[in-house]
């Protein structure tokens, strides 16, 4: 993803081929703007109302509106301050981020949200703050699990609605902590393998397997067990071989960066689906967006990254060693 600054055009007009992919993406978000009131009709929005709510916020002082483009489309658009109105608010502000409603669950949302914060950080900012509208519980949910907290509530200065101010420190760099963690690679009768695709701020969309990090005085494998309950509300499964140990770098959402070493064992069920009442709650709280079964060849051809890069030959080797597993063990 790469986020630029609107740019407009010499007569100061929005371009028109960037204003008609503005119009789509805000047209994709009927139900935000019916809450919000921003658009007389949400069913209709048009090109000029699109320019306009945009001029508006550019004639703020300090405002920039940023697009967010993958593989060249746009997916996203960030608008921000760097300075509240409110004198004593020393924080800088997301005014809106919103993503193309049809790429929901993707993980645009977060990367956007990353990229942003990275530019506050690297202009030396140490927080920033945002408003949620009264009843937008999709969004509060969304900034929450970034890490976002609550610390007040009261009506916006344009309109004079009611909102939820959400405010999040931003770390400086420092050094990673060591944390450790466990997974569980369960295989199906025909030698799939069970992926749970995630979004990291730091790295982006990946596939791993359930897992995760380990509590107090847990052991690897207890805390692969309590992992692949917790991901897949799977009770009748036990880790078996240790299929290998790797170690690799992400930021974890209430830690910070972090450099994790982790144990990954194998275990054989039956193809099935995850269920349990508390699994969305659980895969919200760790940046899950959905799952997948992989066969052997299509895990040799996944078109994202894989942790460990190299599963698909760890299966494979363990597969033609007859499934009883050894440990093996490589830095990532």
């Amino acid at each position: 993803m790469i986020l630029t600054p609107l740019t407009l055009a010499p007569d100061h007009d929005i371009p028109g081929p960037v204003l008609t992919e503005l119009t789509a993406l805000y047209a994709s978000h009927r139900a935000f703007h019916a809450l919000s009131g921003d658009f007389p009709d949400p069913e209709d929005i048009r090109p000029e109302q699109v320019a306009a709510a945009l001029a508006g916020e550019l004639a703020r002082p300090g405002a920039e509106v940023l697009l967010a483009r993958d593989a060249g489309r746009l997916v996203g658009v960030a608008i921000t301050l760097a300075r509240h109105p409110d004198p004593s608010d020393p924080d800088p502000w997301i005014g809106l981020l919103m993503v193309d409603a049809g790429l929901a669950r993707q993980g645009h949302g977060r990367r956007l949200a990353s990229l942003v914060e990275d530019r506050f950080r690297a202009a030396g900012r140490t927080a920033v703050r945002l408003a949620v509208l009264d009843g937008d519980t999709d969004a509060l949910a969304f900034w929450t699990a970034l890490g976002y907290t609550a610390v007040g509530h009261r009506r916006d200065p344009g309109a004079g609605r009611p909102c939820t101010v959400l405010r999040r420190e931003l770390e400086s760099d420092r050094p990673r902590v060591p944390r450790h963690a466990a997974r569980v690679a369960v295989l199906d009768p025909q030698g799939a393998v069970f992926l749970l695709r995630y979004d990291n701020v730091e790295v982006g969309v990946h596939w791993a397997m359930p897992g995760g990090g380990l509590e107090a005085d847990e052991s690897p494998r207890e805390g692969a067990l309590r992992e692949v309950r917790e991901e897949t509300g799977w009770t009748d499964l036990e880790p078996g071989p240790l299929l290998c140990t790797w170690e690799h770098d992400f930021t974890h959402l209430g830690v910070g960066p972090v450099r994790q070493y982790e144990h990954i064992y194998v275990a054989r069920g039956p193809r099935r689906e995850p269920t349990g009442a508390d699994l969305a709650a659980a895969h919200a709280a760790d940046g899950i967006l959905t799952w997948r079964w992989w066969t052997p060849a299509e895990l040799a051809e996944a078109p994202e990254p894989l942790w460990p890069p190299d599963l698909a030959l760890l299966l494979d080797a363990f597969e033609g060693a007859g499934g009883a597993g050894g440990a093996a063990g490589f830095a990532g």
